[in-house]
């Protein structure tokens, strides 16, 4: 149950005060929260039953009407409600014009609301938001969400717009008189209410909850609920851009190169998307890349189209993708000359011409639209099913503004109406977003690029499979922490909203592409380790017929993905989270894996209690590193671990049964979550099943054998006559390791003989 009378919730149009509630209040209520309103008091409260009041104004006259609380304004009404039991109270306002004119919005301020953490200081207190983590009075804003928590519990409360269909939500946070104070903001662009009518604003909602992690994930829930998504499965991506050779756009030879590079090397291992950047298009260039969208440059690296080379890459096995900008073209371009009206015009009359972006096509024009549907239909029938879709918020007609991360203000609506004036800014940008959908087909993977340029790209929910959710590799100066520190901030949406896209980890040791320096093994692993454990898509942009085998090894041991459950443990307490758990327990046996990242120059000490950390408390602990492929010391009381600058350690866990458990395998640095079902210890026999890779040696690392030894392992007898091998290798005191071999990928059913000494 959530501790909710340590916070109370105000929330209010006007100014806060400290109030006693009559018992006549009206009130909602379900299993998590009460919801309370006084008309005489003008008081709005949130608490669990047991609760002390902290309580704010909100001007207006209180009705109950369906099972919700209406506030009736002179400008329209504000709808409180509950749903089923979920512990988040909804916010909804509806308004209204009643003036002789049409009312055009851009902003407005539905809701405000105070925050009293009653047992900790607005001091001691953190926000955490798309802008990072800070304290509540230094958070810059934040789009979409805002989480306020206290770092040494997790307790906190969640804030965020459930819908986005019309406006960029957007929340403030600021103290006063000892309280956090957090304004929920809408920006419209353009919004026009005609005489008489009404228009219902964006769904705020609200939660409190003992970990504000779980809250933060429970809100992705709704948001995933309302738009009904359902992802299309998680590729792994070669992407061209960065590559140290064949960069940008690569040409014909070498895309062919490279794909029979990747059937036969990485393809085993989850590696199935080819995807060619910037310069394969035509087109002049005026400002930022060329935007020919409708066909390969024939003086460049594809002069005979894409398709050819789409079927070479398809003949493999593989997916071919294809990065463009959907929503902008260049009004100086020849071409169009005489379609201006197809362009949005900012406040003067101008093209709405942006840095790098181009000039934003005007979403709501019949004829743009028709081009769109064109370009993207013509992408399917060259064989492309892999969007990569760049320059995203020119199709919300707002400014760039990168690197965006907290709230800047980017005058959003400083643009004439658009062609079809009833349309919002936001509206027009969802409207060609499901229009490349309904004209691409629902086989094309969507991957959306990048909130980093401007935040409102946020507003692409339910309409993108994944989203770069932070700029180029190193485009804010540190490096390989530029995806990660996003991804980190965000995590929560990933696999709910859409898959997160951090931009690739590098892996290369020696050569340059746009400006990206190679890495150091441990860095090469700490990058790519990142991605897997995080479980977000994983990209890989470094050329790789000529990696080494140790960069190799690296990208096999990273690059499939898991669908357990992974959260950052100190989300709160560092702007950087160091340390991940990822646990599996939708199988006969819980596995758990803890990432211990050192994005620093320094040793860093990681030291946790296991209830900390997610792990049960009062069990021993059999601990394995995958990287240093050796067991580490068994706990209890703490997990504790020194990680060496700039790398990681990632270590499955597993708790002494009083029987041997397996712990891990080589297969993966999740260590058994992606590839091992079904185990089972029945009378001194330990068995599952593992998915293994043809030709790839496969290692079982079992621990708890002080009081055992093996007497025997084997293979099921239709394994064997497949060829499946098994030995028992030497290990160290407590512990069996064991290899398994095939020369073709299947499921393995595997068993290990064990009698006590």
């Amino acid at each position: 149950m959530r501790h909710l009378r340590h916070i109370a919730m105000i929330l209010g149009l006007g100014c806060c005060a400290t109030l006693q509630l009559p018992v006549a209040a009206l009130e909602l209520s379900n299993a998590a929260i009460t919801v309370r309103y006084d008309d005489a008091a003008q008081a709005f409260t949130v608490s669990d039953r047991a609760s002390m009041l902290v309580t704010g104004t909100l001007q207006g006259a209180c009705t109950v009407k369906d099972g919700r609380l209406l506030v009736t304004h002179p400008d329209g009404v504000t709808i409180l409600e509950l749903r089923g039991d979920l512990p988040f109270v909804f916010v909804t306002r509806e308004l209204a014009n009643t003036g002789q004119a049409v009312t055009d919005t851009r902003s407005i301020v539905p809701v405000s609301f105070a925050l009293d953490f009653l047992d900790v200081p607005a001091a001691d207190l953190r926000t955490l938001g798309t802008g990072g983590l800070t304290k509540p009075d230094k958070n810059p804003g934040s789009y979409l969400f805002l989480t306020c928590a206290d770092p040494k519990t997790r307790l906190g409360v969640v804030a965020g717009w459930v819908t986005q269909d019309r406006a960029s939500g957007v929340l403030f946070s600021e103290v006063k008189d000892g309280k956090v104070n957090i304004k929920a903001q809408l920006d419209y662009g353009h919004l026009q209410i005609p005489p008489g009518k009404s228009a219902t604003l964006e769904t705020l909602a609200i939660g409190l909850f003992d970990d504000a992690r779980i809250g933060e994930e429970q809100y992705a829930d709704l948001i995933k609920k309302q738009y009904d998504i359902h992802l299309r499965p998680m590729p792994t991506v070669y992407c061209s851009w960065y590559a140290e050779k064949n960069g940008m756009a690569g040409d014909e030879k070498s895309t062919v190169e490279l794909a029979k590079f990747v059937a036969r090397e990485l393809k085993p291992f989850g590696l199935g998307v080819i995807q060619i950047d910037d310069e394969w298009q035509d087109g002049g260039k005026f400002n930022g890349p060329r935007r020919g969208f409708e066909r390969a440059r024939p003086d460049g690296p594809y002069p005979h189209g894409m398709a050819p080379v789409a079927g070479a890459v398809e003949q493999e096995g593989l997916t071919f993708g294809l990065w463009w900008l959907p929503f902008a073209r260049n009004h100086q371009a020849p071409e169009y000359k005489d379609r201006q009206e197809w362009f949005v015009k900012r406040e003067n009359g101008n093209p709405y011409e942006t840095d790098w972006g181009g000039t934003c096509l005007d979403l709501t024009n019949p004829e743009v639209q028709a081009q769109l549907a064109e370009i993207a239909r013509a992408y399917r029938s060259w064989g492309v099913k892999y969007y990569k879709m760049d320059g995203l918020w020119t199709g919300a007609a707002c400014e760039q503004i990168y690197v965006n991360d907290g709230y800047k203000d980017d005058h959003f609506g400083n643009n004439q109406p658009l062609h079809d004036p009833a349309v919002t800014n936001i509206e027009a940008y969802r409207s060609g977003l499901k229009l490349l959908r309904k004209s691409a087909g629902d086989d094309v993977f969507f991957s959306g690029c990048c909130v980093a340029q401007n935040m409102r790209e946020l507003c692409a929910v339910g309409l993108v499979d994944s989203m770069r959710i932070g700029p180029d590799y190193n485009a804010d100066g540190i490096g390989i922490k530029t995806g990660p520190l996003r991804g980190s901030r965000l995590y929560f949406l990933n696999g709910r909203v859409w898959w997160n896209d951090p931009d690739p980890p590098i892996v290369r040791p020696s050569g340059s592409g746009m400006g990206i320096k190679p890495v150091s093994l441990d860095e090469a692993r700490l990058g790519a380790s990142w991605v897997a454990v995080a479980g977000q898509l994983f990209l890989v942009s470094d050329w790789l017929p000529e990696l080494p085998a140790d960069r190799i090894e690296v990208l096999k041991r990273t690059m499939s993905h898991h669908d357990a459950t992974a959260r950052p443990v100190d989300c709160f307490e560092n702007a950087m989270p160091t340390t991940w758990l990822v646990t599996a327990a939708n199988d006969t046996v819980r596995r758990d894996v803890i990432g211990v990242f050192n994005w620093e120059g320094s040793e860093l000490k990681a030291s946790y209690a296991p209830s900390k950390l997610g792990l049960a408390p009062a069990k021993r602990y059999f601990a394995f590193d995958f990287w240093a492929n050796a067991p580490m010391p068994e706990f209890s009381e703490t997990f504790e671990s020194m990680v060496p600058a700039k790398s990681c350690r990632v270590v499955a866990v597993r708790a002494d049964e009083g029987h041997p458990v397996l712990v891990g395998t080589s297969r993966h640095v999740t260590q058994g979550i992606i590839d091992v079902t079904g185990e089972k210890w029945d009378q001194g026999c330990l068995s599952a099943t593992s998915t293994v890779v043809g030709g790839d040696p496969y290692e079982l690392r079992i621990a708890g054998m002080e009081k055992w030894k093996c007497v025997s392992a084997a293979v099921s007898a239709e394994d064997q006559g497949a060829g499946v091998s098994i030995e028992v290798l030497p290990a160290e005191t407590g512990w069996l390791r064991v290899k398994v071999q095939s020369k073709t990928a299947r499921a393995v059913n595997w068993r290990v003989n064990c009698q006590t000494i």
